[in-house]
């Protein structure tokens, strides 16, 4: 069972996923850090000048808060401004990848165009289709 999980491990296609993984990750991060300080601030702005993550309706009359980490600790909230938040995050997110799948499918494509055609099979020599015709002739009769 070791051995089949070495196998397993060490297969090419185990550590491209492990790779992608950890830099979907990090571009993750990115795209997180993308939202959350360049685009929720413009959009926090258009709608009034708050943090678009603190944007909640209280579920409770204990809470009174105007932050959501502070309401949160008050009592039951319904955070709708977190939830666009990481909603527009998938968003980008989807459509950053879309574009570098589109680029590499393209890219394939082009690849494919540039490959130089397969050269033309050579004839056999004299005597190999010497004996094809006699293998074929005696396979009729």
């Amino acid at each position: 069972m070791l051995k089949e999980f070495q196998e397993f491990i060490s297969r090419g296609n185990v550590m491209d996923l492990a790779v992608a993984v950890i830099i979907g990750a990090a571009f993750s991060k990115i795209v997180d850090s993308l939202v959350n300080d360049i685009i929720m601030p413009i959009i926090g702005a258009i709608f009034g000048g708050l943090d678009f993550n603190n944007y909640f309706l209280p579920l409770s009359s204990a809470v009174n808060a105007t932050s959501l980490a502070e309401a949160k600790k008050q009592g039951a909230v319904f955070a709708y401004g977190s939830f666009i938040t990481v909603a527009l995050n998938f968003i980008i997110l989807a459509f950053i990848i879309f574009l570098m799948v589109k680029a590499v499918n393209n890219l394939r494509k082009r690849l494919e165009r540039e490959k130089p055609a397969a050269p033309a099979a050579a004839p056999p020599p004299a005597d190999v289709a010497l004996l094809t015709e006699i293998r074929d002739l005696l396979a009729r009769k």
